[in-house]
């Protein structure tokens, strides 16, 4: 909550959202991060992507994948027949919002989506496309005030 003054803030003081997170791909399937939060007051946002694992990303790569929930399980079907070619992401899918490359251990990535992709009030899911880390490897993406 922010504290009341009696006189205006200065402009260079404002606080203004943060417009990137970063989180960790790691062992184990899982993310660092449950939620993410993102305001609407972002243009684009960034995810910076660390693949805080060891090994080649043929054995257990990491991603970062985001999709509306409603249709993660689809995504997901469709990224399996696009194969490791294609990182088991659909890229031409426009049901993807947004995707990094597949990540070996050690590696790290970013992508950046336009805000006004995400609609107020709809629900979003990210999560690693490699085949068995799907399940396992999701979190909640929160569009904000």
């Amino acid at each position: 909550m922010l504290a009341q003054h009696a006189h205006p803030t200065p402009a260079s003081s404002v606080a203004h959202p943060a417009c990137e997170t970063t989180i960790e791909g790691q062992p184990c399937k899982r993310f660092s991060l449950a939620e993410i939060r993102v305001s609407v007051r972002c243009e684009n946002f960034t995810v910076h992507l660390v693949h805080t694992g060891r090994k080649p990303w043929q054995e257990a790569g990491h991603n970062w994948v985001l999709a509306r929930s409603a249709d993660i399980d689809a995504v997901i079907a469709d990224g399996l027949r696009a194969g490791p070619d294609r990182a088991w992401v659909d890229h031409a899918d426009a049901r993807v919002i947004a995707a990094t490359q597949m990540l070996s251990g050690g590696e790290h990535a970013s992508v950046t989506f336009p805000v006004a992709r995400l609609r107020k009030g709809e629900s979003y899911t990210y999560f690693c496309s490699y085949p068995s880390h799907a399940l396992p490897m999701r979190g909640r993406l929160v569009l904000e005030d």
